[in-house]
């Protein structure tokens, strides 16, 4: 097995049977010594990513039903006993309607696993599936749990952003004193600051279709992508439709930024400016292109112990080593995960050095480009096989597919370390480290 030590945590307690004078127990005498498990990722699936509106490939299929053919697929491919699986943890960014009633559970009943399987959704924006696994990690490590599964599901075409509005951007009192502005506005904002120019954003933009489209042409995704099929068994999509692999710097030119209606017309941009006085204006640089894409798709990940694997014949592929979130300034929204992944690298006594490839999710360009100048990275470790830009965000999944995409490439290039992080609504940020075994 990996050579990597149970991890022991120490504290105080009083009053302990061998305590020499239990009579009159000595307050902060005795160690009680808790030994934590190791949590190991053993496989991971994803669906691939159908365009989010009603023509995309997946729109026929429900939210429920994309969860479940993951863990169909999850456990078929190990012929894993799902008895030994003891919760199954999903992320969704908008849990209401179809997507709500916690679906993780009704999806594990769906997909044929043992009864005892428990289930529960999380809820962190769009690092909920990231949180999801990181959940898991946390019941096998306290040893609530010998494995979980952590994932997370969206299906954009058939539920809309912001179908769960809450306090924070409905609540008129509540929005004004948090300066609240859309996401948009938030990623411009980052981009009007550092000085990210329309050109650049669209030059970051471009790379990713590029390298989205010769991961897929090298088959870089084929081990973890399963198909999506319909109710009689037909494949409905087996690729990552939203992609464009044709797109070039002149098509994105043509573009029309897409948020100066809610910058100018709906006032976000005076917002922008009072949050921070220093900035004369908010440069509107975010398009469709360099954005994002809107889509649907769901992923699961299947964490354990090292009991769990010896049970089900099972080797680990990677060590969750550590993870962590955090808030960040809220009407920028998007630039958590600089000071998350320095917080995370704090906790471990790492450095960036250490990190071998870093994935980091592509809301928008400049959050990427943000991140990259922050932690003085070099683009050649960053997105290898690109991002959501060219492949698509479906929110609520995204956190477990990069994890999944970076696995899988630390193995192909035959690297160690790597690194996944993602911003999420309301200034948060998640950040985990694998550790390949």
């Amino acid at each position: 097995m990996p050579n990597h030590p149970e991890r022991r945590v120490s504290g105080q307690q009083v009053g302990l049977r061998d305590n020499p004078s239990p009579q009159v127990p000595t307050p902060f005498t005795n160690v009680l010594e808790v030994t934590l498990a190791q949590a190991y990722i053993y496989d991971h699936v994803r669906t691939p990513r159908g365009r989010g509106r009603p023509d995309g490939s997946l729109h026929e299929v429900s939210s429920i039903q994309l969860v479940a053919q993951s863990l169909k697929a999850l456990a078929g491919r190990s012929e894993l006993d799902t008895s030994l699986v003891d919760d199954v943890i999903m992320g969704c960014a908008q849990p209401v309607g179809e997507q709500g009633g916690n679906i993780a559970r009704g999806a594990v009943l769906q997909a044929g696993y043992a009864q005892s399987v428990a289930g529960q959704q999380v809820h962190r924006f769009c690092a909920s599936a990231l949180e999801a696994m990181n959940n898991a990690a946390m019941q096998v490590t306290a040893g609530a749990a010998d494995a979980a599964i952590g994932g997370g599901v969206e299906s954009m075409s058939r539920t809309f952003m912001g179908a769960d509005t809450g306090a924070w951007c409905a609540d008129p009192w509540v929005a004004y004193h948090n300066y609240y502005a859309p996401q948009g506005i938030g990623a411009d904002i980052i981009a009007t600051r550092a000085g990210f120019t329309r050109e650049d954003v669209d030059a970051y933009a471009l790379e990713s279709q590029k390298r989205a489209a010769k991961a897929w042409d090298e088959g870089r995704f084929s081990r973890s992508v399963i198909p999506v099929v319909d109710s009689l068994g037909y494949t409905l999509l087996d690729n990552d439709e939203y992609r464009r692999p044709d797109t070039t710097m002149e098509s994105l030119a043509s573009l029309k930024p897409a948020f100066v209606t809610f910058g100018k017309d709906f006032g976000f941009d005076a917002v922008a400016t009072q949050r921070y006085p220093d900035m004369f204006e908010v440069s509107h640089v975010h398009t469709a292109g360099n954005s994002s894409g809107i889509v649907d798709g769901a992923a699961a990940v299947l964490v354990g112990s090292e009991a769990f694997g010896k049970a089900a014949g099972l080797k680990p592929r990677a060590l969750i080593k550590s993870f962590t979130s955090i808030g960040s300034e809220q009407t920028i929204m998007l630039d958590g995960p600089a000071h998350c992944v320095r917080k995370l690298l704090k906790r471990t006594g790492m450095t960036m050095a250490d990190i071998d490839l870093v994935e980091i999710n592509e809301a928008f360009a400049s959050v990427v480009m943000h991140f990259m100048r922050e932690m003085d990275l070099d683009h050649d470790k960053v997105n290898v096989n690109g991002g959501a830009i060219a492949l698509g965000h479906p929110l609520g999944a995204t956190g477990a597919m990069i994890t999944g995409t970076l696995l899988d490439e630390l193995e192909r290039r035959n690297l160690s370390t790597g690194l996944v992080t993602l911003c999420a609504g309301n200034g948060l940020a998640t950040a985990t480290i694998i550790e390949r075994v």
